[in-house]
């Protein structure tokens, strides 16, 4: 038994998986924070498709479906941050528009490709056993910087959270923290359209999210639960798809709802709030 668990670790696919469940599962949990405290919840099912749409668009045109996917979710980013500050609209809505736009140019170009379908479905689902080193590096070098940037400036992230014009007010630069923020959001995404899949990745930055809402007020344990989940979930994910031969994306979707069930049934902050508490978690 330990010698067969052995010889599979030591497979490089199992081994690129395994990582790639750690940087995939750390990355979108700790933006799950922010999208969860921010209740913008449509921002990674946007992100996602634009992330989903600019790889198709590359297929098409010939050029590199992750790159091109890459750059379409920075620019999808890049605009929101700006037009939901500028439009008289709340942020909710702009992402509602951007979805339904990203939505409807990801399946034109599904409907234009012919030989590509194949590959093109690949990236909606996504498949963390046939990672490259490349897509490896890709998402360590995202997930590293994204840690760095939440260690370095924790305290104005708080602040953003909590209220983004009494953030202003204090001195923090928020536009300058929600726009990297933003940034971070589709650089995780598109980075992990080859692990989770450009149609399931928004899942796994709400769930993390979400099962910590259940579980803590304290901002700092609410990140390590976050991270924790959603890499507790890609690790369940890969294992039930590498034992029942079912898609890795989708069983990773799934243990994290799992996780979600579980900490809402188990949720000591409902009881408290049975009993009357009423704390915040910033």
């Amino acid at each position: 038994m330990v010698e067969s668990i052995l010889e599979i670790l030591s497979c490089p696919p199992i081994q690129r998986a395994l990582a790639a469940c750690i940087l995939c599962g750390a990355g979108s949990a700790l933006l799950s924070v922010f999208v969860v405290l921010m209740r913008m919840p449509l921002i990674g099912v946007s992100m996602s498709h634009a992330a989903f749409a600019g790889a198709v668009l590359g297929m098409l045109m010939g050029f590199n479906p992750f790159l091109s996917g890459f750059i379409l979710c920075l620019l999808a980013a890049a605009v929101l941050g700006p037009l939901s500050d500028r439009a008289d609209m709340a942020p909710e809505n702009i992402l509602g528009i951007m979805f339904s736009f990203l939505m409807g140019v990801a399946f034109l170009g599904m409907g234009i490709l012919t030989r590509s379908k194949a590959s093109a479905l690949s990236l909606m689902w996504g498949s963390l056993l046939t990672l490259s080193n490349a897509d490896l590096a890709v998402l360590a070098v995202v997930t590293i910087a994204l840690t760095v940037f939440i260690v370095l400036f924790f305290k104005e992230i708080r602040a953003v959270l909590f209220n983004r014009r009494l953030a202003a007010a204090s001195g923090v630069p928020e536009r300058a923290i929600y726009y990297t923020l933003l940034f971070f959001t589709g650089a995780v995404i598109s980075s992990n359209l080859a692990t989770v899949g450009g149609l399931l990745i928004f899942a796994l930055l709400v769930q993390p999210g979400a099962v910590a809402m259940q579980l803590t007020y304290n901002l700092k344990t609410f990140f390590w639960i976050s991270a924790a989940t959603g890499m507790l979930a890609c690790l369940a994910g890969l294992t039930a798809s590498y034992v029942f031969d079912i898609p890795s994306g989708a069983a990773v979707v799934l243990a994290a709802t799992i996780l979600f069930a579980l900490a809402f049934v188990f949720s000591p902050k409902r009881r408290r709030t049975r009993a009357g508490a009423n704390k915040s978690i910033l």
